[in-house]
Parts: C-alpha cells; structure tokens; sequence
C-alpha cells in the first residue's frame, strides 16, 4: 500500500471514574502519563497506582508529543490501519494507531508525532503520525 487510505474511524472509549482526567485532557489535545511523584518513574496508560512501585503518589503529566515507531502492523481489513507501538519521548510505550501516511513507508525507529482523531461518537483518540522531513 504505497499510498494513503481511507481512514478508520475509531471505536469510542468509555471512559470511567479512573479515566476521565484522561479523556478531558485528550479532548483539549494533551495525552497524559502518570508519574510517580516519589521516584519519578512515568508509565502509560496513566493510573492512579504505580505499575513499578506500589509506594508514592501518581499525578498525571503531559507527554511531549514525540515519539518514535518501536514496531507496527499492517491490519489488512476492510479499511487498512496501521498498530503500533510507539515509544514516547518520555519513555513508557503506547500502543497506538499511526494515521495520515503512506503506510508502505512506515519503518522501525521512524520518529512520529502526536496527533488526534475523533471517535465515532466524537472523543478524540491519541495517534501518531510520521513527522515531515
């Protein structure tokens, strides 16, 4: 696939009580990671609990944005999508969707940058795109 397709449209999360500040800030264009405030270790998705340290307080930061392509799949379905893991600037890793590219130009540490594409019942969904040379 040597060029663009059309673009999925994404399931709509269903965000709960330990997910809102989450979707909130997705809806102004911030994708959020938490951070523990005692080691500041940063871990994805954003939870309320340290995956690494059960000690010390959590509180959501914004990610920069950038990232790079740790590795992906082409979803060959009725409407082709790239899945993908990207490893954030920050650190953690995000499995994501990378949209808006030429999917058969797609490689391995591509740096990528954040963007949003709205659910189909409006939430914006955090995705990467490659960046323009």
């Amino acid at each position: 696939m040597s060029e663009q397709t059309a673009q999925r449209v994404p399931p709509s999360p269903v965000p709960d009580p330990s997910t809102r500040a989450f979707w909130d800030a997705a809806r102004e264009g911030t994708l959020l990671i938490g951070r523990n405030i005692r080691t500041g270790r940063v871990h994805y998705p954003p939870r309320p609990v340290c995956p690494f340290d059960d000690e010390g307080e959590v509180e959501y930061v914004p990610a920069s944005g950038k990232g790079t392509i740790y590795t992906f799949s082409i979803m060959r379905a009725k409407t082709p999508y790239v899945i993908a893991y990207v490893e954030l600037a920050e650190g953690p890793r995000i499995m994501t969707n990378i949209v808006h590219c030429d999917m058969a130009a797609l490689q391995v540490g591509q740096p990528v940058r954040l963007t949003f594409v709205d659910s189909e019942a409006g939430q914006p969904i955090p995705m990467f795109t490659p960046l323009e040379d």
